[in-house]
């Protein structure tokens, strides 16, 4: 991760993602004529309970590498922050400091499980009441806790069972590689050599990667690249999505140097 200035700040190990998990909600009504309007409305019922999800947090949690990464991160952030995260790391944890540290979307993702409305569809004519309405909902659930228990939250929230919640496929759930030091020694050993003092923190990926089905296949799956990233998170699946030219070749040089010590080189 690189800051504004494009100051190296931290090398992440990814040991770990977040299950992906998308739901449809749908909502059907027998309709109308718009200029005879009733309360039974689907997208007044759908809305209401997308409004209350948005208003809703799910438990804040850690697992080994997110306690890791915030222990890392303490001592790298500065001021009220790094405050923070020390706080959060006590038990029990701040409510507090979780509520401040839960404004970074990136923080908010690493200690909970999060669901989130990404699509919407509903109505026919602009004249006439709604005879459907739906949304997609996509979740991303932390490693060990139960997708289905997830959908019952989601139903709990809701709190309207004319919405019906259906998953739109069956999660792959992989668990958590460890790190150990031969996995993280020859990572610290090479970005020492290009990048003295920047230190090496494990991180847990809020998205989805084909590391879920190496690991279910029994091949421990790590994320490393030492390709640094800008801190808004390079318009990842945008129109400009980008990494600097140079993280680019360091990135190359990184890997191989890491493979040659993977392999037993020097």
């Amino acid at each position: 991760m690189l800051d504004r200035n494009g100051k190296y700040l931290r090398l992440n190990v990814q040991a770990g993602e977040k299950v992906f998990q998308t739901y449809q909600l749908e909502v059907t009504n027998p309709g109308g004529h718009s200029a005879r309007p009733v309360k039974d409305n689907a997208i007044y019922h759908l809305a209401g309970g997308l409004a209350r999800l948005a208003a809703y947090d799910f438990p804040f949690k850690f697992s080994d590498t997110t306690r890791a990464y915030f222990g890392q991160m303490a001592r790298i952030e500065t001021g009220q922050t790094a405050a923070d995260m020390q706080a959060i790391l006590r038990d029990p944890p701040d409510p507090e400091a979780i509520a401040r540290l839960s404004a970074s979307p990136g923080n908010n993702a690493t200690f909970r499980t999060t669901c989130v409305a990404t699509m919407l569809e509903a109505g026919h004519a602009t004249n006439a009441l709604p005879q459907r309405a739906r949304a997609t909902v996509n979740c991303r659930v932390l490693p060990g806790e139960s997708v289905a228990e997830v959908q019952q939250t989601l139903a709990r929230v809701m709190a309207n069972d004319k919405i019906r919640i259906t998953p739109t496929h069956e999660p792959t759930l992989a668990p958590p590689p460890p790190l150990t030091r031969e996995i993280l020694g020859p990572v610290e050993a090479v970005s020492a050599q290009l990048w003295p003092g920047v230190p090496v923190v494990p991180t847990m990926a809020a998205g989805a990667t084909d590391g879920r089905f190496t690991i279910n296949a029994g091949i421990p799956t790590y994320g490393i690249s030492g390709i640094f990233h800008d801190p808004d998170g390079t318009g990842v699946h945008g129109l400009n999505e980008r990494i600097r030219v140079r993280s680019v070749y360091e990135g190359h040089e990184f890997l191989y140097r890491l493979v040659r010590l993977y392999a037993g080189g020097k």
